[in-house]
């Protein structure tokens, strides 16, 4: 396996093809599994640089898993991050206490579980971002979560950078707004598709000579670049 693979094990079949395919846009090299034995038969074959881990699946439960990887001398230092139902304090507490490097909750967005990812590999010494995205006078430190255009730093909200790190992921890619909603605000987001447009309006209007750059596809969506 590459540097930059990433196991996840989630039951959802949904989930888990939209992390993959977040995954893939983002550099990483993702492979998904529905349950814990199919993980861990992959597992014999090669150790990625980081698991997701779902708690609740069937046959084999994820803190059981987490369990038994720590016991693994390859892979008691693996980088692990757990995927725990909303309100689940106790499997928080418990996969820290097993081990986890991390959780984030569910329902979540795709970009903040790739930024996550990033906080956990950098911690970790496993070199799995690219470190800047650029696209003519547009340029996005991953890193430092920071957006320069003309080299002149812009000041965007949480969601508002999220939206364009996303479609500078996807450059040249139509994406709708269901897409968009889905990946960048979280796939049980049931807000309206009105609150993409207004945040590609406001993203315009601080990226000013680069707004270009932002497409809107009509009765479709937005794309970032030609």
């Amino acid at each position: 396996m590459s540097l930059s693979s990433i196991f996840i094990v989630e039951d959802d079949e949904n989930i888990r093809e939209i992390v993959i395919y977040a995954l893939n846009s983002a550099g990483f090299e993702a492979y998904g599994f529905e349950t814990g034995e199919e993980f861990l038969t992959a597992f014999e074959s090669g150790l990625p640089s980081l698991v997701l881990l779902d708690i609740m699946l069937p046959e084999v439960d994820g803190l059981t898993i987490l369990k038994r990887l720590r016991t693994m001398p390859k892979a008691k230092k693996l980088p692990v991050i757990m995927l725990t139902a909303k309100n689940s304090e106790y499997d928080k507490v418990k996969g820290l206490d097993l081990g986890a490097d991390d959780y984030i909750s569910k329902p979540f967005g795709v970009m903040e579980l790739i930024a996550r990812i990033n906080a956990v590999l950098r911690r970790s010494g496993v070199a799995g971002e690219n470190k800047r995205l650029e696209v003519s006078n547009l340029s996005l430190d991953i890193a430092r979560r920071e957006v320069q255009v003309n080299g002149e730093q812009v000041r965007l909200t949480f969601k508002e950078y999220e939206l364009l790190y996303y479609l500078m992921l996807n450059i040249g890619i139509v994406l709708n707004r269901e897409k968009l909603l889905e990946s960048v605000w979280g796939y049980e987001f049931e807000g309206e598709s009105r609150t993409v447009d207004m945040h590609i309006k406001t993203l315009r209007q601080k990226l000013g000579t680069e707004s270009k750059l932002i497409k809107t596809v009509r009765n479709v969506g937005y794309k970032l670049g030609e």
